[in-house]
């Protein structure tokens, strides 16, 4: 059984912004591939949640994904909570989020490693006691890599991540969703291995 967690804020209020970045790959993962499923408000594990099962090619896994409702900060919470109650090993559990330090429309396969200043991940690793899962990393960029109205501004990053993409980095950001579906894909059916050598 895999563990899959996008990591985001919940409200409309971060609906669409970098920080959720983790929530849309997930929604679109669902939708494309157990379209049939909604989420559901499970309140022991503080997360919106779909059980699946994904059959693809030779293999069939059971799948949870996740949306932990906690806000990012606490988002190690909701994750050991689901992890504890499905036994899910660490290199079971992937999680999916954003990231500063790579590229607008880069993404980054990794097992373990430090949290590199998500907040987010710094809670699951608190949370977990280790950190060793799986990570996919989706580069939204920083001032020094974005140009236009940002370029004159002092750098925030806790304002950036939770402002929307601009309008030019929409067709970007649609193609990164893309290319993480298809490394998630690799990785349930092939192993890390395969996934890090195609995308990383």
């Amino acid at each position: 059984m895999f563990l899959i967690v996008g990591l985001g804020n919940p409200g409309e209020k971060y609906s669409k912004t970098r920080h959720n970045l983790g929530f849309e790959v997930v929604d679109e993962f669902a939708r494309k591939h157990v379209g049939g499923s909604a989420w559901q408000m499970e309140e022991k594990f503080r997360s919106e949640v779909i059980k699946a099962i994904y059959p693809q090619y030779a293999t069939s896994h059971n799948l949870i994904l996740a949306k932990p409702q906690t806000y990012m900060n606490n988002s190690g919470m909701a994750i050991s909570k689901l992890v504890s109650f499905f036994k899910i090993a660490p290199a079971d559990l992937v999680v999916i989020h954003d990231e500063l330090d790579l590229p607008l429309g880069h993404i980054k396969l990794r097992l373990g490693g430090a949290a590199a200043g998500h907040h987010g991940v710094e809670s699951v690793i608190k949370a977990l006691g280790s950190d060793k899962f799986v990570r996919i990393r989706l580069g939204i960029g920083n001032l020094a890599s974005v140009s236009g109205e940002h370029k004159h501004r002092a750098f925030n990053a806790e304002h950036f991540v939770l402002e929307s993409f601009l309008p030019q980095e929409s067709s970007t950001v649609k193609r990164m969703i893309r290319m993480s579906l298809k490394a998630l894909d690799i990785f349930l059916n092939k192993g890390l291995d395969k996934a890090q050598n195609q995308f990383n």
